[in-house]
């Protein structure tokens, strides 16, 4: 079968979950037996979000072989349990960089480099290597934005190329819009999607399926109407209704129809949907709300909840597994100090700090730690969260009161966190991190190793800054046993108590491997030494 594509686009506003459609489509296509491959085309002229703030774009999901994406990407790993890699997020600062790199070097032989044919060609290129390097029956295409902004509109007209070099048979648009519901006449509109239809048209793409975004059921007439002035059959408009829990959303489209129809009109003969593991782990969450803990986030972004969207995921994700729903309280580290620690903390089934870059908010995190330490609290620290517990140990334990980070304060005399040798700070801060998947070796008889079950792990990284070596015996020596130690013994990967039921730092980023039907192991080790916490405040 020759590779097929689909394109997912959005209209009317953004915000619409082009992201959670293209996710659960991933998923259905999935369990009908086909490969899937899935990538996002963002319009901003950043290379890549890695230098962009939480604030503005929410978190930075990196894949195994170490690129730094867009937020969605998680989405589609979570739902479709596929690894991606760099083939899948593209941006418009990436294609221009290599269009000037090529054209710097003499690539284009002189010619006038133009956004038709150079900037498109770019952009395809990079979908179909998406197909020919993961040997995808099927890749899906989100196209960031909305239809009509200008910055978007070299990627469309590059999958509109796609769609005649490919033939329609195999290449499918799926157009994602709003239908809103007016409370004063106490009806939904259709006419948004109308013009946003219209306005695809005008670009030279006709849609296939039409995805209705709404809040509430819609009427038959609306979906006759759009059907009729969209110029799509009557079954290729699907409803999308606003749903509680996101993971339910794939079983919803299927019965919906999408994927039948989507299969369909690509000509793909598959049998039924094998989606027992994903009812069954919907279910699970249904039952979880019986009972809950309260787990205390410290982070420096709190204010946008995205910025920590993967490790809220991985949280929830450890939840269904043990039947329980997490609550998450989202705590200001900038607020956090010995004053009112105890009073913002000791509600807190547990306690998780994760990654984050900047000094603004670290003293609150070292507090934090601190009080989970000596009040025998599950502690998770990811990254950042990993530093800020070695630094308080070595304050507090170890007697090295001025003890930091370089990245907080280059002038202490004991930075037990900094660049490794060969490393400097002159540097472009842009992809020059520890990304992607590394080796880490686990001590037995650690938590880690009670987690895990196993000895040796490949974990995510996105860093720059390392625990340094001349403090490991001091470290060791004074209780804090150094359980995750890199292949080559040259990195201090996990830092841990081994003697409580959780307190664990790890330098990598556990929350992007974790899925609703396969939660991370160590993400199930902290919510269930927090719900023993629960349990042993009820005595």
């Amino acid at each position: 079968m020759a590779t097929k594509y689909i394109f997912v686009t959005g209209g009317v506003v953004s915000g619409l979950g082009k992201g959670i459609t293209a996710a659960s489509l991933g998923r259905l296509l999935k369990a009908r037996g086909l490969k899937v491959a899935a990538q996002k085309l963002d319009p901003y002229i950043n290379v890549d979000p890695g230098t962009m703030s939480p604030y503005q774009h929410g978190e930075v999901y990196v894949t195994e072989d170490g690129a730094e994406t867009d937020l969605d990407l998680g989405h589609y790993e979570r739902f479709i349990d596929e690894d991606l890699n760099k083939y899948s997020n593209l941006t418009t600062g990436k294609v221009y960089w290599n269009v000037l790199n090529k054209e710097r070097k003499g690539e284009y032989l002189g010619s006038t480099v133009q956004v038709i044919p150079h900037i498109t060609n770019e952009i395809k290129d990079f979908i179909y290597n998406v197909g020919r390097n993961t040997g995808a029956d099927v890749v899906i295409t989100e196209i960031g934005g909305t239809i009509g902004d200008i910055e978007s509109q070299p990627f469309i007209e590059a999958v509109r190329q796609i769609s005649l070099e490919v033939g329609r048979e195999n290449s499918l648009f799926i157009h994602v819009t709003l239908v809103p519901f007016l409370r004063g006449s106490d009806e939904h509109k259709s006419k948004p999607t109308q013009h946003s239809v219209k306005e695809l048209q005008g670009l030279g793409i006709n849609p296939n399926i039409i995805v209705l975004r709404c809040d509430e059921p819609l009427e038959d007439s609306i979906f006759q109407k759009i059907a009729l002035f969209c110029n799509v059959k009557p079954d290729c408009v699907i409803e999308n209704i606003t749903l509680a829990n996101l993971y339910e959303a794939p079983l919803m489209l299927e019965e919906q129809g999408l994927a039948v129809v989507a299969c369909r009109e690509l000509g793909i003969e598959t049998g039924e949907p094998d989606l027992a593991e994903w009812e069954e782990m919907c279910r699970r969450i249904s039952r979880s709300h019986a009972s809950a803990v309260e787990i205390g986030l410290v982070g420096k972004y709190v204010a946008l909840h995205d910025a920590y969207l993967s490790v809220a995921e991985a949280l929830r994700h450890a939840g269904y597994h043990h039947g329980v729903t997490v609550n998450i309280h989202w705590l200001d580290s900038e607020l956090i100090d010995d004053s009112n620690v105890d009073e913002m903390l000791s509600p807190m089934d547990g306690i998780i700090v994760p990654g984050g870059f900047g000094s603004r908010g670290i003293e609150g995190m070292i507090v934090s730690a601190r009080y989970a330490r000596e009040k025998n609290i599950p502690y998770f620290g990811i990254c950042l969260g990993m530093q800020v517990s070695c630094i308080e140990f070595a304050r507090n334990v170890c007697g090295l009161a001025d003890a930091n980070s370089g990245e907080f304060d280059e002038s202490t005399p004991h930075k037990v966190i900094d660049f490794m040798p060969g490393q400097s700070d002159e540097i472009n801060k842009g992809g020059t991190l520890r990304l992607g998947a590394y080796p880490c070796v686990i001590k037995k008889g650690s938590v880690m190793e009670r987690c895990y079950g196993v000895n040796e792990i490949t974990e995510r990284h996105r860093h720059r800054y390392e625990f340094m070596n001349e403090y490991r015996e001091m470290f060791e020596k004074n209780g804090m046993s150094l359980s995750g130690i890199s292949p080559d013994g040259n990195l201090v990967e996990t830092v841990e108590f081994s003697d409580r039921d959780f307190f664990v730092g790890v330098q990598y980023h556990p929350e992007f491997k974790s899925r609703p039907n396969k939660p991370h192991p160590l993400f199930c080790g902290f919510i269930e030494a927090s719900i023993k916490e629960k349990e042993s405040k009820k005595i």
